[in-house]
């Protein structure tokens, strides 16, 4: 590691590298093809920042390209290594979707010698020209079991095709999946795998809950939970009209909640985020799409509003709580029946599911148990007293008893019931008597 490196590293409070910022350093800086599989929260993003930028010449122009999922994370990411790229002089320029193309493409005429941005708009650039790729020497595919997927598999094979042949490459991930093992073929070059996620220390302890909840009572215990003490959230959602419909309702009654979601503005989501993390809102409504791989310092909690239907989106769902040694609470919400479909997901896992109640203003464990009416036992001495009869009823001159002797219950006579006349019979009447006397006549 550079000197320049070691202290800043000291400056912000790192004790010692995490198992995956030790196992990819020199790889990565002997220009080595490098897979990183570590947890969430173990460091992936300052784990190829330094030796990446190690390698990099000042003013030598676009040299690395960092390919993130969402705009967020190649905000984020970009954050991060802005911050240690200025020890070296180097600049770091973002290119996501949504913003001004304008403005990046004026900006990419400083040269800025890393690029940190969504496969999309980097892949469009490269395509118009306004973004050249022929001194580029190393391409990180950050959230690799994302991008590596659909259509994005084919965006990603283009930037890297239309860089040089030899260009490194360095893929990251905290779930494995199939087309992490066929890197090979998909690339054209060997990939050294680096997995330390049994290794892995920086997690802190997180519970894992069942929160048994209808679908039609969610909102109401969203807003329970926020009665908790110093209590925040990031709230996952499957289907953003849902998102939506529960985000409108709090927002009219007024409860300290905020959207982050893919069809925001930039400026808007970033907002969110911001707003978020200092603590002016305390529920954030985000879907797996926009809220991937997003680091937020001490978040007490992860809600899941909906719940995954694949064990990688629960991973990444849960990795954004317990991160760097902090703790963390996962809350799912669902039916019985949805609950027993977690669990038969997630049976495979080390994850320990355990149910959770809300008693009064606080989360348990334990069952809560209903308090039992008891009743006032009538002395023994007074019992006689108490049950003895005190006269005989005498019926009532419109009551007749039953023939069984004199203490029958008495019976209630029967009324009559009155005829109503309306005034068509009454009519009818007149008229009848009006056609006899008109037949004596």
């Amino acid at each position: 590691m550079l000197k320049q490196f070691e202290t800043h590293f000291k400056t912000l409070g790192y004790r010692e590298p995490t198992a995956i910022q030790t196992a990819v350093y020199e790889p990565l800086a002997s220009d080595h093809n490098v897979l990183g599989l570590a947890p969430t929260g173990s460091g992936k993003t300052v784990a190829f920042t330094l030796p990446a930028l190690a390698n990099l010449l000042p003013g030598d122009g676009t040299q690395l390209i960092v390919l993130e999922p969402s705009q967020e994370l190649a905000i984020q990411t970009s954050r991060v290594m802005r911050d240690w790229a200025k020890l070296l002089d180097l600049q770091v320029l973002a290119l996501t979707g949504g913003a001004n193309v304008k403005r990046q493409t004026e900006r990419l005429k400083k040269r800025p010698e890393v690029i940190v941005g969504t496969p999309g708009r980097v892949l469009n650039l490269v395509t118009d020209r306004k973004l050249k790729l022929h001194l580029v020497s190393l391409l990180i595919v950050d959230e690799a079991d994302d991008l590596l997927t659909g259509e994005t598999l084919d965006t990603v094979r283009s930037i890297a095709q239309a860089a040089p042949a030899d260009v490194q490459l360095g893929f990251f991930s905290a779930t494995d999946t199939p087309i992490l093992h066929e890197l090979d073929q998909w690339f054209g070059q060997t990939v050294e795998r680096i997995d330390v996620r049994e290794q892995d220390q920086t997690q802190g302890v997180v519970r894992h809950g069942l929160l048994q909840v209808g679908m039609g009572k969610r909102d109401q215990m969203l807003k329970r939970l926020l009665a908790l003490p110093n209590f925040r959230a990031l709230v996952f959602f499957k289907q953003a009209s849902t998102l939506r419909h529960t985000a409108t309702k709090f927002y009219h009654e007024h409860v300290s909640a905020a959207s982050l979601t893919s069809d925001l503005r930039q400026v808007q989501r970033e907002k969110a985020l911001q707003d978020f993390r200092q603590g002016r809102i305390r529920l954030l409504l985000t879907t797996d799409v926009a809220a991937r791989g997003l680091d937020i310092p001490k978040l007490p909690a992860v809600i899941n509003y909906d719940l995954p239907t694949q064990v990688n989106e629960y991973v990444h769902r849960v990795g954004r709580t317990g991160r760097m040694g902090e703790p963390g609470q996962v809350i799912s919400l669902g039916d019985d029946h949805d609950l027993r479909d977690l669990k038969k997901l997630l049976k495979e896992t080390d994850y320990e599911l355990v149910p959770l109640y809300f008693n009064g203003r606080a989360l348990s464990t334990e069952r809560p148990v209903a308090a039992k009416k008891t009743s006032v036992a009538t002395p023994v001495a007074n019992r006689t007293t108490a049950q003895a009869p005190t006269e005989t009823p005498v019926a009532k001159p419109q009551q007749r008893q039953s023939r069984t002797g004199s203490n029958a219950v008495p019976v209630p006579t029967p009324t009559k019931k009155k005829k109503h006349k309306n005034r068509h019979s009454k009519n009818k009447g007149m008229r009848k008597k009006w056609r006899d006397r008109d037949t004596q006549k």
